[in-house]
């Protein structure tokens, strides 16, 4: 099953909006989760949480993650590897 960039961002801004049920378009890439929207970091668990079930991957604790472009990038990287 081929991934895309473009399926894996849309996916992501999915989950991330579904959260605290932001509109997707006002989730560009280079919005801060907590600073732009005010996630805590329970709802930061549950994005990582629900992204990790989704696309059956691991985000390890040490992995710095606070932008939309965060999630998007470190997905794409990761499931792009697992697909080939």
């Amino acid at each position: 099953m081929e991934i895309t960039s473009n399926a894996i961002e849309k996916e992501v801004i999915r989950i991330i909006s579904r959260t605290k049920k932001i509109q997707p378009d006002r989730l560009q890439a280079d919005k801060r989760l907590s600073q732009d929207f005010g996630f805590d970091t329970v709802d930061l668990v549950d994005i990582i949480l629900q992204v990790e079930k989704n696309f059956h991957i691991t985000i390890p604790d040490e992995v710095p993650i606070n932008t939309v472009g965060d999630f998007i990038n470190y997905v794409s990287a990761h499931t792009m590897r697992q697909a080939s």
